[in-house]
């Protein structure tokens, strides 16, 4: 099965790097479903939103507060001012 790489990346810190083989996040043109081979695009994050990313290793989830979604033929970046768990704690270092 094709991956995704993906990256979580809040002003501070990388909080998680590694390859997916889907990444859901909500922007505010809509929910989006990223998988590999998707067409490039930019788009803004929704604040506060939920991005999750099903890997090899489980699924992570954050809650992510402004940025922005970038789709390139490299991969997902989320370019987040703060990240945090679902829980409300700080997502720290994967």
């Amino acid at each position: 099965m094709a991956e995704l790489h993906v990256e979580v990346v809040s002003v501070e810190e990388k909080i998680w790097s590694g390859e997916a083989s889907i990444l859901i996040a909500r922007t505010t043109e809509g929910e989006l479903a990223i998988m590999p081979g998707h067409t490039p695009l930019l788009g803004e994050l929704v604040d506060p939103g939920e991005v999750r990313v099903r890997a090899g290793d489980g699924e992570h989830r954050w809650t992510v507060h402004g940025g922005f979604l970038s789709v390139t033929s490299d991969g997902v970046s989320v370019l987040a001012e703060t990240v945090s768990t679902p829980e409300g704690a700080p997502a720290g270092q994967y």
